[in-house]
């Protein structure tokens, strides 16, 4: 067992993020027994700004109306909207234009079962109305063996609701004068049909059994190149709500995800496998990871989240699949709140975070977190290789070249703390700690190098901890001065 602390004054000068961006900053001075120098993650290689919606193709009108995510016995078993919504977005294909929902006096709601958005069309939804989807299980039934709306081993019997399957296209909301904009109702809170037992029960018993539940994701993306998701509300998922994977090019703007803490599995965003990923401006609450960038069935690389908030969620997260690697990732001024909107308290309260298991694992580079603020978080910061048990040799977990640059936690919940781990010795975790201020300091720590300035989380004990104290910052910064909003009314 061995830890021990050394101040280091590198000859390297300061200097600025975009200096950084520019090219990988290498600190030359540092020996292998240090993080392994920082080099700044420069996330999404787009230019991305703000999304504007495309021009309409066709507008539907609502037929129906509901105050309660409840209709009639008939219309539940049939949903009425999902032949002419899907004829629509067939006949658009390939226009760039939108198929646009809107509602009509009192007429507010779309029920539908299982829709498909092709390549070059996207699906709007004006500000006042709402698609509701199918509370009928079979009609999301997928070709595998597992069946929709039950518990097993697996968990790929049910087809998303809306699935997104070609460039060029997205899902997007408009936005009125007083903030409202278009809604997708997962009902997740809502029973099966047939059954006295809703979605997020189902992943309750699936949880407590150490199984998994058949429940639909809201919104899938599958090699969608240049898709958007823009200014839509997506509340009450029975499962994940917003997965994009295989595909280059994406931008979630304006996100709204509403459901609560306590609703288990329904993650928020997921990229996996993934390109050139902007996540930005949006606020997630949700039961699970607020962000999730997998690299299980690919690698991901180039993102970029900013400017957004979280609420109850399991933290920004990266894994737990990496075996096909995660890398550029740039995470910048962004907000958790441990709680929700109702004030229900996060299940796993993370702030920072990346995990894995051997088996799973691969390696994690060249990630980048500027200006976190976090109140009422219990993880502060997560960087654990043991995630899930495992008896794999192969795959396993890396996590290096990981920079903390201004991070602040308040009103931290009792027996707060950060955990900073490497796998063993072969592969140990490289982080560096920039203007870091944490109301509480503890910390467990493993198989790590670890570079610090201005930061008062300094870990130096643990088997084979390595602490390096800077006496000068790699970047310009400062610890972040923290506000935290409240979730806007959809």
């Amino acid at each position: 067992m061995r830890s021990f602390t050394r101040t280091l004054r590198p000859a390297t000068p300061k200097i600025s993020l975009a200096a950084a961006a520019a090219a990988a900053l290498v600190l030359g001075v540092l020996t292998a027994g240090t993080a392994q120098g920082a080099s700044v993650a420069t996330g999404d290689s787009r230019s991305v700004g703000q999304p504007s919606p495309p021009s309409v193709c066709t507008t539907l009108t609502a037929k129906l109306a509901t105050g309660n995510e409840q209709f009639s016995s008939g219309t539940e078993a049939n949903p009425p909207d999902t032949s002419r919504i899907q004829s629509a977005l067939n006949s658009c294909k390939g226009t760039n234009k939108a198929v646009e929902l809107t509602g009509s006096g009192s007429n507010n709601a779309f029920l539908s079962a299982p829709l498909t958005v092709p390549g070059g069309v996207y699906l709007v939804i004006n500000a006042g109305a709402t698609l509701y989807a199918t509370r009928v299980a079979s009609q999301y039934q997928s070709s595998s063996s597992d069946v929709c709306g039950t518990i097993s081993s697996s968990d790929n019997g049910c087809n998303p609701f809306i699935k997104v399957s070609g460039a060029n296209s997205g899902i997007e909301g408009i936005r009125n004068s007083s903030g409202s904009q278009g809604t997708i109702d997962g009902r997740g809170g809502q029973t099966m049909w047939g059954t006295s037992t809703t979605w997020w029960q189902l992943g309750t018993t699936a949880g407590n059994e150490g199984r998994k539940q058949n429940n639909p994701r809201l919104v899938y993306f599958s090699g969608a190149d240049n898709a958007t998701l823009y200014d839509i509300n997506l509340v009450n998922g029975a499962f994940f709500h917003v997965t994009y994977k295989s595909g280059s090019g994406f931008t979630a703007w304006g996100v709204r995800i509403k459901t609560p803490a306590t609703a288990r599995n329904t993650d928020g965003i997921d990229p996996d496998a993934a390109s050139n990923v902007t996540i930005e401006n949006s606020y997630i609450q949700d039961g699970d990871d607020g962000i999730a960038i997998k690299g299980g069935s690919g690698a991901s690389s180039n993102i970029t989240i900013a400017n957004n908030h979280f609420y109850g969620t399991h933290g920004i997260s990266i894994g737990s699949e990496t075996n096909d690697g995660v890398s550029n990732v740039l995470v910048k001024n962004n907000t958790v709140q441990g709680t929700d909107s109702s004030g229900n308290v996060s299940s796993l309260n993370n702030g920072i975070r990346i995990k894995s298991y051997p088996g799973k694992g691969g390696k994690v580079s060249t990630v980048t977190y500027i200006n976190t603020c976090e109140s009422g978080v219990k993880h502060l910061i997560e960087l654990n290789p043991r995630y899930s048990s495992s008896s794999s040799t192969s795959s396993i977990p890396e996590f290096t070249n990981i920079i903390i640059d201004g991070l602040k936690s308040q009103s931290s919940v009792s027996g707060a703390t950060s955990i900073i781990e490497g796998y063993d010795s072969s592969h140990m975790t490289g982080l560096y700690l920039q203007y870091v201020s944490l109301d509480n300091t503890s910390y467990t720590a493993e198989y790590a190098y670890v570079d610090t300035y201005s930061s008062n989380l300094n870990p130096s004990s643990g088997t084979d901890v390595s602490l390096t104290r800077l006496s000068a910052p790699v970047t310009s910064g400062s610890v972040p001065s923290c506000s935290f909003p409240s979730f806007p009314s959809l």
